[in-house]
């Protein structure tokens, strides 16, 4: 199976393929608030135009998305923070790499192309660090244990709006090879 990725540092023009594969890995959500694909365009119009954005699609060999990560720089102070409450100042003390989405369409799930998409996202960035949010309930756990098995680990708890889980704050270095 061959997956082409492609980096993209703006939102202009993979709008439509992004928000097309958000809602194939997202469909059995779609009917919550917080997952409505309404809502996630949104918020990608808002994180599209933060400092150090940045995305990654995965597209299958007839050219469908098929996977993508992207997020932006969060410096101290920031909103992605003030939600957490109290974290450790030498994680929000210089630049940190949000990861705001990653998701991969039901049929790529266990190929290692998340991790893949994920590596590509970190690469070339100059954040010490990444930090991400996860529903602790999602596949019943699994998620966040992959993650873990990914190098992060986690620092706290975020509820980013009234319609969204709480979720699970995790950070890793970037430049962790695990």
């Amino acid at each position: 199976m061959t997956i082409r990725l492609r980096h993209c540092m703006s939102a202009h023009g993979i709008t439509t393929p992004l928000i097309a594969a958000y809602a194939k890995v997202r469909e059995p959500l779609l009917h919550l608030p917080n997952y409505a694909v309404s809502a996630f365009a949104e918020r990608l119009e808002r994180h599209g135009g933060e400092p150090g954005f940045e995305v990654v699609l995965a597209f299958d060999a007839e050219g469908r998305t098929v996977g993508y990560a992207y997020g932006n720089t969060v410096e101290s102070g920031d909103r992605w923070w003030r939600r957490m409450g109290d974290v450790d100042p030498a994680f929000t003390g210089g630049p940190t790499l949000a990861l705001k989405e990653i998701g991969v369409t039901v049929p790529h799930r266990g190929t290692g192309l998340a991790r893949r998409i994920h590596d590509a996202l970190l690469a070339g960035r100059s954040e010490a660090y990444v930090s991400l949010m996860v529903n602790a309930s999602a596949g019943d756990g699994k998620v966040q244990r992959v993650y873990e098995t990914w190098g992060y680990e986690a620092i706290g708890t975020s509820r980013p709006s009234p319609e969204s889980p709480v979720l699970t704050a995790m950070i890793r270095p970037i430049g962790t090879g695990t």
